[in-house]
């Protein structure tokens, strides 16, 4: 945050996490929705098939999804909660703190998506995190260096 601090940034992409801190400490800071819509994307929670503890696990799924602490959580990150309830059940995120970090505006966030193997076309992370397809740390492209 130090650019927006002391660099002299005119426009740039961010998170409410950075505009929401900067505002906080009096900052000249600004946030818009272009006409065209904001990139985002949603966190997920996911319980390994082969889980020791699934019940504890599922216990803290169960707990991380309750308004209160969805709405904590967004407040700290500068999210939306996933349970809309969390707007309104979290001191911490305020009455405002939804509208701030831009629930008024969800449908015109274009969401993220992890790329699918679509047959083959795709390299799977695993064999990429294998090392598989790196050379001295530089990534290869399949069938040759890049």
């Amino acid at each position: 945050m130090n650019d927006f601090k002391n660099e002299g940034v005119a426009a740039s992409s961010s998170w409410p996490y950075q505009a929401n801190g900067l505002k906080a400490e009096g900052q000249p800071v600004a946030t818009v929705f272009p006409k065209e819509g904001v990139t985002g994307w949603a966190d997920t929670t996911m319980l390994h098939s082969e889980a020791k503890h699934p019940v504890c696990a599922y216990k803290w799924m169960n707990w991380s999804l309750t308004p209160k602490v969805q709405g904590d959580v967004a407040a700290w990150f500068g999210s939306l909660p996933v349970v809309p309830e969390g707007c309104k059940a979290s001191a911490l995120l305020g009455d405002k703190g939804c509208e701030t970090n831009g629930y008024e505006q969800f449908n015109r966030i274009h969401f993220w998506k992890t790329p699918v193997a679509e047959g083959g076309k795709y390299v799977p992370y695993s064999r990429w995190d294998s090392g598989l397809y790196c050379d001295n740390g530089r990534p290869l492209r399949i069938g040759g260096k890049q």
